[in-house]
């Protein structure tokens, strides 16, 4: 067996090489949103040409990172959703939603100062953790024969 896990959450430390790593034994195939800023950012005027102003480029850029976020997960087995206390993470909350809207398993990883803000959302959770190294237990496991 293998598994499709979904990485959502911020794009600006390395947290997802950390869980990549902790998992390289485990037969996982990892998927994640574009992890360059610019690239993610400026898709849409690549793709659909220069835009008149800042709100249109946005939403043109959104449109496509939604693309790719939607297929990703539905190919996706489980979702990891990564909640810090460093940057603000609406991305992190819609894909974590998402997930749970599509059924899929979500393991949620946030520290317990986030525990309020993120109540409704770790009671859909299947798993919710504080650590990425406590994700990868709970995702070894489901390898375990016996």
């Amino acid at each position: 067996m293998e598994l499709n896990v979904y990485l959502a959450g911020e794009i600006h430390s390395s947290w997802r090489e950390t869980i990549k790593q902790l998992a390289t034994d485990l037969p996982i195939t990892f998927y994640h949103p574009m992890e360059h800023h610019d690239r993610s950012d400026n898709i849409g005027e690549e793709i659909m040409g220069e835009q008149p102003n800042a709100v249109f480029k946005d939403e043109a850029a959104s449109s496509i990172n939604n693309l790719r976020t939607q297929v990703l997960l539905q190919k996706s087995d489980v979702v990891v959703a990564l909640f810090s206390e460093t940057y603000r993470q609406w991305n992190t909350a819609m894909d974590a939603s998402t997930a749970v809207a599509l059924g899929k398993p979500l393991i949620l990883i946030r520290p317990e100062k986030l525990h309020h803000a993120l109540k409704e959302l770790s009671n859909k959770a299947q798993v919710v953790v504080e650590t990425p190294e406590q994700a990868i237990s709970a995702l070894s496991y489901i390898f375990e024969k016996e």
